[in-house]
């Protein structure tokens, strides 16, 4: 079994919503607020494995460990795997 199978699509990571009712769920948020919550619960649903939230995500390893950097030094706590909390 390859690695590739093991990475849940991004269709499996979203609650069963549809986009009217996602949309109104948005409205009012800025867009960097829209995209700091999907890469935190993207984060969250991965376990915290960066390699497999950035895959989900459509980004690079490198622009998803900038934005967790980002989001740290603003005080956000951002969900960790467990071999990085060690």
């Amino acid at each position: 079994m390859s690695y590739a199978s093991t990475v849940p699509s991004p269709e499996a990571l979203l609650p069963s919503l549809t986009p009217n009712e996602i949309v109104p769920l948005l409205i009012g948020a800025t867009v960097d607020e829209v995209e700091r919550e999907l890469v935190l619960q993207t984060l969250a649903r991965c376990d915290g494995n960066r390699t497999r939230a950035a895959r989900v995500l459509g980004l690079s390893v490198r622009t998803l460990r900038n934005k967790i950097r980002e989001y740290s030094a603003d005080g956000i706590d951002v969900p960790m795997s467990e071999h990085a909390a060690a």
